[in-house]
C-alpha cells in the first residue's frame, strides 16, 4: 500500500472487528446511557428509557455500518459492448454521512463520472459505493477520495470524477451556526483532469 493510499484510509484499529455486531450493541448502549444520566435524563422515562438501545443499534447496524468491510458492496461490471466511450455521469447521488469531529450529520448530493476502460460498471453499483463510505464517522475530503480510488481501481481506470456538495450540521447548529452553506469537494483523475473534458462534467452536474 502506498503512503498515498494510506493517507485516505479511516483510521481504525487492528482490533475493529473482534467483537460481534451485537457485542458493540451492548456496550455502545451502556455508554450512551451513562450520557444520558449525566446529561440528568430520567431513564425511567418511557419516552427515553429506550432510547440507549435505539442509538447503540443506529450506530452499528446502519449509520456507521460502512466501517465494517463485510458491508462492502459486491460489485458487478460488464464488457462495454457498445463501445461507449464518452463520459458517464451518475448525478445527484444521496449523501447522508456523520462528521467524525462531532459525530453530526453531513448531509447533500454526490456527483460520480468515468470513461470506460473496456468494463461497465451497474449503475446502482455507484450508489452503493457512495453509501458505503459514507456510512463512518467521515471528513468530507476523505469522502470523496475514498469514492473516486475505489471506482479507479475497480473500473482499471485514472478517468473517474467525484464532486460532493454537502451540508454540515456541525457548521449549521454549533459553532458559527451558519445554515445557508455548504461544502464542495472534488477529485478529478485522467482525463478530468484536461480542461474540456472536466468543464464538460461540470456543465452536465450543474456547475
Amino acid at each position: 500500500m502506498s503512503k498515498e493510499e494510506f493517507s485516505i484510509e479511516t483510521p481504525i484499529r487492528p482490533d475493529a472487528f473482534d467483537l460481534s455486531d451485537e457485542e458493540k450493541i451492548v456496550r455502545i448502549e451502556g455508554h450512551v446511557r451513562a450520557i444520558l444520566e449525566t446529561l440528568g435524563m430520567d431513564m425511567k422515562d418511557d419516552s427515553i428509557n429506550k432510547t440507549p438501545y435505539r442509538v447503540a443499534k443506529m450506530y452499528v447496524k446502519e449509520i456507521f455500518s460502512g466501517l465494517h468491510p463485510a458491508n462492502k458492496p459486491k460489485i458487478t461490471l460488464f464488457e462495454n459492448k457498445y463501445k461507449y466511450s464518452q463520459m458517464l455521469v451518475e448525478k445527484d447521488i444521496a449523501v447522508y454521512s456523520m462528521c467524525e469531529h462531532h459525530l453530526v450529520p453531513i448531509y447533500g448530493k454526490a456527483h460520480v463520472a468515468y470513461i470506460s476502460n473496456g468494463e461497465v460498471i451497474g449503475l446502482s453499483k455507484i450508489n452503493r459505493i457512495v453509501k458505503y463510505f459514507s456510512k463512518r464517522p467521515q471528513v468530507q475530503e476523505r469522502l470523496t477520495r475514498q469514492i473516486a480510488q475505489e471506482l479507479k481501481e475497480t473500473l482499471k481506470t485514472q478517468d473517474v470524477a467525484v464532486v460532493i456538495d454537502a451540508a454540515h450540521m456541525c457548521v449549521a447548529a454549533r459553532g458559527v451556526e451558519d445554515v445557508n452553506s455548504s461544502t464542495v469537494t472534488a477529485d478529478l483523475s485522467g482525463q478530468f483532469q484536461n480542461e474540456a473534458t472536466r468543464l464538460e462534467f461540470l456543465r452536465y452536474i450543474g456547475y
